[in-house]
């Protein structure tokens, strides 16, 4: 059975973990295949925006794979297994959307923090607990969480490690939108939308806004950015399709 299972349509990529056995737990060999199909998918031109969400229903990704991971040393920290991987998800150079059904926690929810957007239904509960099992999230959550939630809500997340579910954390911004049921779906018709814009100009603003969050050099990336898109065909294009008052390209 692949540990992924991936598709293309209209522009849109979903690419589904596929682990329900195990809840989707993020193994190195789960976490590999994510990898290898971004790569994969990184340079498609009929690729506007990826979907990230996990079979089965009861859970996004339930966290790592306890049983690897309580094998791991101080040696294997290094390797930066996930890490890598999440920070590969951040920079991909189209948009991201984290589809949420049932659990996610640990680096289930710090996957899912490495995506542009979050949409959840009522089903998901989400959570940082490792500070339970003696270690702490070493995978992005310690700065992504605090950068969507605010330091002081990060900090009583990580240090009680409680989950919360879906009403909570749509309060406290975890979620973009937050639906009854099936997450996908309605991650579908966001992604549908962002598809509709120039793929080009979209990219350019996911780098400014990544460069912004970081630093105050997103300033810089933004006049580059727009000094690029001014000269593209495609804003000639959409721009003159907006003036004549007729579908865009």
């Amino acid at each position: 059975m692949s540990l992924v299972r991936a598709a293309i349509d209209a522009g849109v990529g979903h690419l589904e973990l596929n682990r329900p056995e195990a809840r989707n737990a993020l193994s190195r060999e789960l976490g590999e295949a994510v990898s290898a199909t971004l790569d994969a998918w990184a340079e498609r031109d009929d690729l506007s925006v990826v979907i990230l969400s996990g079979a089965g229903g009861k859970a996004f990704a339930a966290g790592a794979d306890i049983a690897e991971l309580r094998a791991r040393t101080h040696k294997d920290s290094f390797h930066s297994y996930n890490q890598r991987l999440f920070q590969r998800l951040e920079d991909f150079p189209r948009p991201t959307i984290a589809a949420i059904d049932g659990y996610a926690l640990g680096g289930g929810l710090e996957l899912a923090l490495a995506c542009d957007l979050r949409v959840a239904s009522k089903s998901a509960k989400v959570g940082l607990p490792e500070v339970s099992l003696g270690i702490f999230p070493g995978a992005g959550g310690a700065w992504r969480l605090p950068r969507i939630v605010g330091l002081g809500r990060a900090k009583e997340l990580m240090f009680t490690g409680r989950i919360v579910d879906a009403d909570e954390a749509f309060a406290l911004g975890l979620f973009e939108q937050l639906v009854d049921v099936d997450a996908v779906a309605a991650a579908r018709q966001l992604a549908a939308q962002i598809a509709k814009n120039s793929p080009f100009a979209v990219q350019v603003a996911k780098v400014a806004l990544n460069a912004q969050a970081k630093s105050q050099a997103g300033n810089a990336l933004e006049w580059l950015g727009q000094g690029l898109l001014l000269d593209s065909q495609d804003k000639q294009e959409r721009m003159t399709a907006f003036l004549e008052k007729r579908n865009k390209p």
